[in-house]
């Protein structure tokens, strides 16, 4: 879908040079790639402790079938 974003130009120049991407698309792309996985990633840690953990559970028996 064809979108048009006002981006600063040092901004976008920036992180073209550092990730070394040819284009303004595949640097964009990249950040909010970056961005998701960084959001998902501190949402598995609000998570930490709030889910309970069952000792007896046997991960290895579970496997087979």
């Amino acid at each position: 879908m064809p979108t048009n974003l006002a981006i600063d130009d040092k901004l976008i120049t920036t992180a073209q040079k550092l990730g070394k991407y040819r284009t303004k698309k595949e640097a964009v792309t990249a950040a909010l790639q970056y961005f998701i996985a960084q959001k998902q990633r501190m949402e598995l840690l609000r998570l930490f402790g709030t889910i309970d953990f069952d000792e007896s559970y046997d991960y290895k028996r579970a496997r087979v079938r």
